[in-house]
Protein backbone atom coordinates (compact mmCIF):
# COMPACT_ATOMS: atom_id res chain seq x y z
CA UNK A 1 0.00 0.00 0.00
CA UNK A 2 1.35 3.55 -0.66
CA UNK A 3 1.89 6.10 2.07
CA UNK A 4 1.35 9.78 2.44
CA UNK A 5 3.70 12.26 4.35
CA UNK A 6 2.38 14.95 6.47
CA UNK A 7 4.86 18.07 6.54
CA UNK A 8 5.55 20.83 8.54
CA UNK A 9 3.25 23.56 6.77
CA UNK A 10 4.69 26.73 6.00
CA UNK A 11 2.37 29.10 8.19
CA UNK A 12 3.78 32.90 7.27
CA UNK A 13 5.80 35.17 5.66
CA UNK A 14 9.43 34.36 6.59
CA UNK A 15 8.39 31.69 9.65
CA UNK A 16 10.96 28.98 8.75
CA UNK A 17 9.73 26.32 11.73
CA UNK A 18 7.25 25.35 13.96
CA UNK A 19 7.17 23.78 17.42
CA UNK A 20 4.66 20.70 17.95
CA UNK A 21 2.63 21.73 20.39
CA UNK A 22 0.69 18.50 21.09
CA UNK A 23 -0.26 15.27 18.93
CA UNK A 24 -4.28 15.14 19.02
CA UNK A 25 -3.91 11.30 17.63
CA UNK A 26 -1.44 8.26 18.14
CA UNK A 27 0.06 5.89 16.15
CA UNK A 28 -2.21 3.62 14.81
CA UNK A 29 -5.18 6.03 15.19
CA UNK A 30 -7.90 6.16 11.87
CA UNK A 31 -7.91 9.36 11.08
CA UNK A 32 -10.73 11.23 8.67
CA UNK A 33 -10.21 13.50 6.09
CA UNK A 34 -9.58 17.38 7.35
CA UNK A 35 -9.65 15.57 10.65
CA UNK A 36 -7.01 18.07 13.24
CA UNK A 37 -4.37 15.79 13.68
CA UNK A 38 -1.69 18.16 15.80
CA UNK A 39 -1.23 21.39 16.73
CA UNK A 40 1.90 23.53 15.94
CA UNK A 41 3.01 26.67 17.26
CA UNK A 42 5.67 29.68 15.80
CA UNK A 43 6.80 33.02 16.84
CA UNK A 44 3.21 34.50 14.63
CA UNK A 45 0.46 32.47 15.52
CA UNK A 46 -0.87 28.91 16.78
CA UNK A 47 -2.31 26.77 14.05
CA UNK A 48 -4.06 22.80 14.14
CA UNK A 49 -2.92 21.06 11.21
CA UNK A 50 -5.57 18.71 9.46
CA UNK A 51 -5.37 15.44 8.02
CA UNK A 52 -5.49 16.33 3.73
CA UNK A 53 -6.54 12.28 3.36
CA UNK A 54 -8.58 9.58 5.27
CA UNK A 55 -6.31 6.81 6.29
CA UNK A 56 -4.11 5.18 9.20
CA UNK A 57 -1.73 6.98 10.97
CA UNK A 58 0.90 4.43 10.79
CA UNK A 59 4.08 6.76 12.35
CA UNK A 60 4.73 10.00 13.91
CA UNK A 61 8.20 10.67 13.96
CA UNK A 62 9.13 13.65 16.04
CA UNK A 63 7.49 14.27 19.39
CA UNK A 64 6.01 16.96 21.32
CA UNK A 65 7.52 19.75 22.20
CA UNK A 66 9.94 19.44 19.16
CA UNK A 67 11.07 22.19 16.84
CA UNK A 68 10.85 21.18 13.13
CA UNK A 69 11.89 22.53 10.05
CA UNK A 70 9.24 23.62 7.41
CA UNK A 71 8.65 20.70 4.74
CA UNK A 72 9.88 17.69 6.99
CA UNK A 73 7.98 14.80 7.34
CA UNK A 74 6.39 14.44 11.08
CA UNK A 75 4.05 11.63 10.31
CA UNK A 76 3.12 9.12 7.65
CA UNK A 77 -0.30 7.91 6.73
CA UNK A 78 -1.62 5.01 4.58
CA UNK A 79 -4.41 6.02 2.77
CA UNK A 80 -7.98 4.85 2.82
CA UNK A 81 -8.45 2.31 -0.33
CA UNK A 82 -6.33 3.44 -2.95
CA UNK A 83 -3.70 0.65 -3.74
CA UNK A 84 -0.51 1.71 -5.23
CA UNK A 85 -1.40 1.70 -8.96
CA UNK A 86 -4.40 3.35 -8.59
CA UNK A 87 -2.75 6.47 -6.51
CA UNK A 88 0.07 6.40 -9.21
CA UNK A 89 -2.58 6.97 -11.74
CA UNK A 90 -4.88 9.41 -10.11
CA UNK A 91 -1.86 11.13 -9.42
CA UNK A 92 -0.57 11.59 -12.44
CA UNK A 93 -4.00 11.62 -14.26
CA UNK A 94 -4.97 16.00 -13.73
CA UNK A 95 -1.61 16.85 -15.88
CA UNK A 96 0.98 15.78 -18.00
CA UNK A 97 3.10 18.37 -16.18
CA UNK A 98 2.67 16.90 -12.72
CA UNK A 99 5.75 17.49 -10.79
CA UNK A 100 6.62 15.02 -7.21
CA UNK A 101 7.02 17.46 -4.13
CA UNK A 102 10.73 18.50 -3.92
CA UNK A 103 11.51 19.15 -7.47
CA UNK A 104 12.35 22.36 -6.95
CA UNK A 105 14.24 22.92 -4.03
CA UNK A 106 13.01 26.77 -3.67
CA UNK A 107 9.28 26.13 -3.18
CA UNK A 108 7.87 25.19 -0.20
CA UNK A 109 4.25 23.39 -0.46
CA UNK A 110 1.92 24.50 2.76
CA UNK A 111 1.01 20.75 2.83
CA UNK A 112 2.56 17.97 1.35
CA UNK A 113 1.53 16.45 -2.18
CA UNK A 114 1.94 17.00 -6.03
CA UNK A 115 2.43 20.49 -7.02
CA UNK A 116 0.97 21.38 -10.24
CA UNK A 117 2.51 23.38 -12.87
CA UNK A 118 0.36 25.06 -15.31
CA UNK A 119 0.26 25.79 -18.58
CA UNK A 120 1.02 29.15 -17.90
CA UNK A 121 4.30 27.96 -16.19
CA UNK A 122 2.47 29.21 -12.64
CA UNK A 123 2.90 26.42 -10.11
CA UNK A 124 -0.07 25.79 -7.90
CA UNK A 125 1.24 24.74 -4.06
CA UNK A 126 -1.85 23.43 -3.04
CA UNK A 127 -2.06 19.82 -2.23
CA UNK A 128 -5.44 17.78 -4.13
CA UNK A 129 -7.01 15.15 -2.91
CA UNK A 130 -7.41 11.99 -5.34
CA UNK A 131 -11.02 12.37 -4.86
CA UNK A 132 -10.52 16.14 -5.90
CA UNK A 133 -8.34 15.46 -8.51
CA UNK A 134 -10.98 12.36 -9.59
CA UNK A 135 -13.72 14.88 -9.89
CA UNK A 136 -11.58 17.59 -11.66
CA UNK A 137 -10.81 14.71 -14.42
CA UNK A 138 -14.41 13.56 -15.08
CA UNK A 139 -15.94 17.30 -15.25
CA UNK A 140 -12.73 18.23 -17.49
CA UNK A 141 -11.35 21.05 -15.88
CA UNK A 142 -7.77 21.42 -16.09
CA UNK A 143 -5.03 22.17 -13.97
CA UNK A 144 -5.05 26.07 -15.12
CA UNK A 145 -9.03 26.23 -14.31
CA UNK A 146 -8.50 23.96 -10.83
CA UNK A 147 -5.64 26.03 -9.46
CA UNK A 148 -7.64 28.65 -9.63
CA UNK A 149 -10.92 27.36 -7.80
CA UNK A 150 -11.13 29.04 -4.55
CA UNK A 151 -10.76 26.64 -1.63
CA UNK A 152 -12.10 26.88 1.91
CA UNK A 153 -9.76 23.76 3.66
CA UNK A 154 -6.90 24.41 5.51
CA UNK A 155 -4.12 27.17 4.08
CA UNK A 156 -6.95 27.38 1.09
CA UNK A 157 -6.98 23.60 0.44
CA UNK A 158 -9.55 22.85 -2.10
CA UNK A 159 -11.82 20.35 -0.26
CA UNK A 160 -14.35 17.83 -1.91
CA UNK A 161 -17.09 20.29 -1.11
CA UNK A 162 -14.98 23.13 -3.02
CA UNK A 163 -15.09 21.14 -6.14
CA UNK A 164 -18.45 19.93 -6.06
CA UNK A 165 -19.69 23.33 -5.06
CA UNK A 166 -17.21 24.82 -8.45
CA UNK A 167 -18.64 21.74 -10.31
CA UNK A 168 -22.49 22.84 -10.20
CA UNK A 169 -21.91 26.21 -10.22
CA UNK A 170 -20.14 25.63 -13.84
CA UNK A 171 -23.14 23.58 -15.12
CA UNK A 172 -25.11 27.08 -14.10
CA UNK A 173 -22.76 29.17 -16.46
CA UNK A 174 -21.46 31.11 -13.44
CA UNK A 175 -17.87 30.99 -12.68
CA UNK A 176 -16.62 32.75 -9.14
CA UNK A 177 -13.90 34.71 -10.77
CA UNK A 178 -13.81 37.02 -13.91
CA UNK A 179 -11.71 35.61 -16.76
CA UNK A 180 -10.89 39.32 -17.56
CA UNK A 181 -9.27 39.92 -14.17
CA UNK A 182 -5.61 38.49 -13.27
CA UNK A 183 -6.06 35.51 -11.33
CA UNK A 184 -5.29 34.87 -7.65
CA UNK A 185 -2.08 33.00 -8.13
CA UNK A 186 -0.66 35.06 -11.14
CA UNK A 187 -1.49 38.45 -9.24
CA UNK A 188 0.51 36.69 -6.06
CA UNK A 189 3.21 35.78 -8.27
CA UNK A 190 3.52 38.69 -10.20
CA UNK A 191 4.31 40.84 -7.55
CA UNK A 192 8.04 41.63 -6.75
CA UNK A 193 9.86 39.20 -4.20
CA UNK A 194 10.70 40.34 -0.78
CA UNK A 195 13.67 39.26 -0.09
CA UNK A 196 17.35 40.43 1.51
CA UNK A 197 21.15 39.50 1.07
CA UNK A 198 22.19 36.35 2.78
CA UNK A 199 22.83 36.82 6.74
CA UNK A 200 25.07 35.39 8.66
CA UNK A 201 23.96 32.59 11.54
CA UNK A 202 23.90 34.06 14.76
CA UNK A 203 26.75 33.04 17.04
CA UNK A 204 25.62 30.94 19.72
CA UNK A 205 27.35 31.62 23.06
CA UNK A 206 27.25 28.40 26.05
CA UNK A 207 27.94 29.51 29.50
CA UNK A 208 27.70 25.86 31.90
CA UNK A 209 25.60 26.81 35.27
CA UNK A 210 27.62 26.61 38.56
CA UNK A 211 26.53 26.83 42.19
CA UNK A 212 25.51 30.45 41.60
CA UNK A 213 23.31 30.60 38.26
CA UNK A 214 20.99 28.41 36.86
CA UNK A 215 20.57 27.47 32.65
CA UNK A 216 17.00 27.90 31.64
CA UNK A 217 16.35 26.81 27.91
CA UNK A 218 14.45 29.21 25.97
CA UNK A 219 10.73 28.17 24.95
CA UNK A 220 10.04 27.24 21.31
CA UNK A 221 8.62 31.05 20.61
CA UNK A 222 11.30 32.69 22.31
CA UNK A 223 13.77 30.80 20.30
CA UNK A 224 12.14 31.95 17.33
CA UNK A 225 12.02 35.49 18.48
CA UNK A 226 15.63 35.31 19.40
CA UNK A 227 16.92 34.42 16.24
CA UNK A 228 14.10 37.15 14.21
CA UNK A 229 15.45 39.82 15.94
CA UNK A 230 19.35 38.94 15.23
CA UNK A 231 18.41 38.40 11.40
CA UNK A 232 16.93 42.30 11.65
CA UNK A 233 19.48 43.92 13.18
CA UNK A 234 21.76 41.88 10.36
CA UNK A 235 19.95 42.68 7.81
CA UNK A 236 18.90 46.74 8.38
CA UNK A 237 20.87 49.57 9.13
CA UNK A 238 18.98 50.93 12.01
CA UNK A 239 19.07 54.28 13.18
CA UNK A 240 16.70 55.58 16.33
CA UNK A 241 14.83 59.12 16.43
CA UNK A 242 13.10 60.46 19.29
CA UNK A 243 10.78 63.69 19.52
CA UNK A 244 8.71 65.07 22.54
CA UNK A 245 4.65 65.64 22.16
CA UNK A 246 2.43 67.24 24.03
CA UNK A 247 -0.61 65.43 24.07
CA UNK A 248 -2.36 67.35 26.54
CA UNK A 249 -5.56 67.94 23.91
CA UNK A 250 -5.85 63.97 23.41
CA UNK A 251 -5.79 63.21 27.03
CA UNK A 252 -8.90 65.18 27.63
CA UNK A 253 -10.43 64.53 24.79
CA UNK A 254 -10.29 60.53 26.20
CA UNK A 255 -11.07 61.48 30.16
CA UNK A 256 -14.20 63.00 28.44
CA UNK A 257 -15.18 60.21 26.06
CA UNK A 258 -13.94 57.06 28.00
CA UNK A 259 -17.37 56.06 29.87
CA UNK A 260 -19.64 56.93 27.15
CA UNK A 261 -17.34 54.97 24.85
CA UNK A 262 -17.71 51.59 27.20
CA UNK A 263 -21.25 51.85 27.58
CA UNK A 264 -21.44 52.83 23.35
CA UNK A 265 -18.77 50.19 21.92
CA UNK A 266 -18.57 47.94 24.88
CA UNK A 267 -14.46 48.62 25.32
CA UNK A 268 -12.19 50.18 26.84
CA UNK A 269 -11.19 53.43 25.22
CA UNK A 270 -7.39 53.88 25.35
CA UNK A 271 -4.78 56.02 23.76
CA UNK A 272 -3.45 53.12 21.00
CA UNK A 273 -6.57 53.82 18.65
CA UNK A 274 -6.02 57.78 18.68
CA UNK A 275 -1.87 56.75 17.59
CA UNK A 276 -2.59 54.39 14.93
CA UNK A 277 -4.94 56.74 13.70
CA UNK A 278 -2.12 59.54 13.09
CA UNK A 279 0.20 56.90 12.20
CA UNK A 280 -1.94 55.76 9.42
CA UNK A 281 -2.39 59.32 8.32
CA UNK A 282 1.14 60.06 8.41
CA UNK A 283 1.90 57.21 6.69
CA UNK A 284 -0.12 57.98 3.42
CA UNK A 285 2.01 61.77 3.60
CA UNK A 286 5.00 59.33 4.24
CA UNK A 287 4.43 56.00 1.85
CA UNK A 288 8.44 55.28 1.71
CA UNK A 289 7.68 54.43 5.74
CA UNK A 290 4.68 51.79 4.28
CA UNK A 291 7.69 49.93 2.41
CA UNK A 292 9.47 46.73 2.05
CA UNK A 293 13.78 46.36 0.88
CA UNK A 294 14.32 43.71 -1.78
CA UNK A 295 18.20 43.80 -2.79
CA UNK A 296 18.70 47.41 -3.84
CA UNK A 297 14.82 48.22 -4.64
CA UNK A 298 12.10 49.29 -2.40
CA UNK A 299 8.28 48.11 -2.87
CA UNK A 300 5.82 50.66 -1.54
CA UNK A 301 2.85 48.44 -0.16
CA UNK A 302 -0.95 49.52 -1.18
CA UNK A 303 -2.13 48.82 2.01
CA UNK A 304 -1.26 50.41 5.20
CA UNK A 305 -1.82 47.65 8.06
CA UNK A 306 -0.13 48.29 11.08
CA UNK A 307 0.67 45.77 13.41
CA UNK A 308 0.53 46.28 17.42
CA UNK A 309 2.65 44.55 19.33
CA UNK A 310 0.87 42.35 21.86
CA UNK A 311 2.81 41.48 25.52
CA UNK A 312 1.37 37.56 26.34
CA UNK A 313 1.78 36.35 29.63
CA UNK A 314 4.49 34.08 29.27
CA UNK A 315 7.41 37.15 28.40
CA UNK A 316 6.65 36.65 24.81
CA UNK A 317 5.21 39.35 22.43
CA UNK A 318 2.97 38.67 19.41
CA UNK A 319 2.36 41.17 16.57
CA UNK A 320 -1.56 40.95 15.52
CA UNK A 321 -2.09 43.42 12.06
CA UNK A 322 -4.77 45.78 11.84
CA UNK A 323 -5.76 45.81 8.39
CA UNK A 324 -6.09 48.82 6.45
CA UNK A 325 -5.84 50.80 9.30
CA UNK A 326 -6.80 54.12 7.26
CA UNK A 327 -10.21 53.84 6.94
CA UNK A 328 -11.14 52.66 10.10
CA UNK A 329 -12.19 55.57 12.21
CA UNK A 330 -11.13 55.74 15.99
CA UNK A 331 -14.18 53.68 17.07
CA UNK A 332 -13.39 50.47 14.58
CA UNK A 333 -9.61 50.96 15.46
CA UNK A 334 -10.34 50.09 19.23
CA UNK A 335 -13.15 47.31 18.39
CA UNK A 336 -10.37 45.82 15.73
CA UNK A 337 -7.13 46.69 18.34
CA UNK A 338 -9.30 45.09 21.23
CA UNK A 339 -10.53 42.26 19.15
CA UNK A 340 -7.08 41.44 18.48
CA UNK A 341 -5.15 41.91 21.99
CA UNK A 342 -8.00 39.36 23.38
CA UNK A 343 -7.50 36.52 20.67
CA UNK A 344 -3.75 36.68 21.31
CA UNK A 345 -3.62 36.78 25.07
CA UNK A 346 -5.80 33.33 24.29
CA UNK A 347 -3.78 31.61 21.74
CA UNK A 348 -6.97 32.61 19.30
CA UNK A 349 -5.10 34.19 16.24
CA UNK A 350 -5.46 32.86 12.98
CA UNK A 351 -2.66 33.66 10.08
CA UNK A 352 -4.57 36.18 8.70
CA UNK A 353 -4.25 38.14 11.75
CA UNK A 354 -0.72 38.13 11.76
CA UNK A 355 0.04 38.39 8.31
CA UNK A 356 0.50 41.30 6.01
CA UNK A 357 1.58 43.86 8.18
CA UNK A 358 3.39 46.70 6.54
CA UNK A 359 4.51 48.90 9.66
CA UNK A 360 4.61 48.19 13.65
CA UNK A 361 3.87 50.19 16.73
CA UNK A 362 5.04 49.15 19.97
CA UNK A 363 3.56 50.78 23.26
CA UNK A 364 6.16 50.40 25.99
CA UNK A 365 4.46 53.36 27.84
CA UNK A 366 2.11 50.57 29.23
CA UNK A 367 5.21 49.37 31.53
CA UNK A 368 5.84 53.37 32.42
CA UNK A 369 8.87 53.26 30.30
CA UNK A 370 9.81 56.59 28.39
CA UNK A 371 11.95 56.27 25.79
CA UNK A 372 12.90 52.96 23.59
CA UNK A 373 14.82 51.74 20.55
CA UNK A 374 12.68 49.01 19.04
CA UNK A 375 14.07 46.13 16.43
CA UNK A 376 12.72 46.52 12.86
CA UNK A 377 9.89 44.05 12.32
CA UNK A 378 11.36 42.24 9.16
CA UNK A 379 10.39 43.24 6.21
CA UNK A 380 9.09 46.19 7.15
CA UNK A 381 11.63 49.39 7.38
CA UNK A 382 10.74 51.44 10.85
CA UNK A 383 9.10 50.61 13.74
CA UNK A 384 7.67 52.99 16.72
CA UNK A 385 7.91 53.23 20.18
CA UNK A 386 5.06 54.91 22.24
CA UNK A 387 6.39 56.29 25.79
CA UNK A 388 4.47 57.07 28.69
CA UNK A 389 2.22 59.72 28.96
CA UNK A 390 3.37 61.63 32.44
CA UNK A 391 2.68 65.20 33.58
CA UNK A 392 5.52 67.47 33.31
CA UNK A 393 6.27 71.82 33.86
CA UNK A 394 6.45 72.57 30.10
CA UNK A 395 6.70 76.44 28.83
CA UNK A 396 3.81 77.30 26.92
CA UNK A 397 3.25 80.37 24.63
CA UNK A 398 0.27 82.54 25.86
CA UNK A 399 -1.26 85.94 24.23
CA UNK A 400 0.47 87.36 27.52
CA UNK A 401 3.99 85.50 27.23
CA UNK A 402 5.39 82.14 27.86
CA UNK A 403 4.08 80.71 31.01
CA UNK A 404 5.05 77.21 32.81
CA UNK A 405 2.22 75.05 33.23
CA UNK A 406 1.59 71.32 33.66
CA UNK A 407 1.37 69.59 30.60
CA UNK A 408 0.92 65.55 29.89
CA UNK A 409 3.84 64.64 27.89
CA UNK A 410 5.22 62.07 26.08
CA UNK A 411 7.99 60.14 23.50
CA UNK A 412 7.69 58.93 20.55
CA UNK A 413 10.91 56.68 19.18
CA UNK A 414 11.33 55.80 15.39
CA UNK A 415 13.71 53.11 14.52
CA UNK A 416 13.86 52.91 10.54
CA UNK A 417 15.85 50.98 8.00
CA UNK A 418 18.49 53.60 6.55
CA UNK A 419 19.36 52.12 3.58
CA UNK A 420 16.30 53.39 2.15
CA UNK A 421 15.12 56.00 5.12
CA UNK A 422 17.40 59.08 5.66
CA UNK A 423 17.13 61.55 8.83
CA UNK A 424 15.31 64.38 6.72
CA UNK A 425 12.75 61.71 6.05
CA UNK A 426 12.74 59.92 8.91
CA UNK A 427 12.60 62.81 11.68
CA UNK A 428 9.43 64.69 9.30
CA UNK A 429 7.19 61.44 9.15
CA UNK A 430 8.00 61.05 13.16
CA UNK A 431 7.22 64.62 13.78
CA UNK A 432 3.88 64.55 11.53
CA UNK A 433 2.72 61.93 13.68
CA UNK A 434 3.47 64.19 16.80
CA UNK A 435 1.83 67.09 15.37
CA UNK A 436 -1.46 65.11 14.75
CA UNK A 437 -1.46 64.16 18.46
CA UNK A 438 -0.66 67.22 19.63
CA UNK A 439 -3.52 69.28 17.33
CA UNK A 440 -6.04 66.14 17.83
CA UNK A 441 -9.40 67.05 17.21
CA UNK A 442 -11.40 67.09 20.18
CA UNK A 443 -14.53 66.58 18.08
CA UNK A 444 -13.15 62.82 16.86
Amino acid sequence: MPTFDIKMPKLGESITEGTIVSWLVKAGDHVNEDDVIFEVTTAKVNAEVPSPVSGILIKILYSEGDTVPVGNVVAVIQPDGIDEAEASDKAGSLDSTMESPGSDASFQEPLTGPAVKTEKGIKDDRWYSPVVMELAKEAGIGAEELSQVPGTGYLGRLSNKDIKEYIEQKKKGKMPFASKDKLPIEAALSAPPIQNRPVPAPVLVTESADDYSETVNMDPVGRIIADRMIQSKNVSAHVTTVVEADVTRLVKWRDSRKDSFMKQEGVALTFMPAIVNATAMALKEFPKLNASVSDYKFILKKHINVGVAVALDDGNLVVPVVHDADKLNISGLALAIDSLAKKARTNKLTLDDVQGGTFTITNFGTFRNIIGTPIINQPEVAILGVGYIGKKPAVIETPEGDAIAIRHQMYLSLSYDHRIINGAVGGAFLRRIADFLENWDTNS
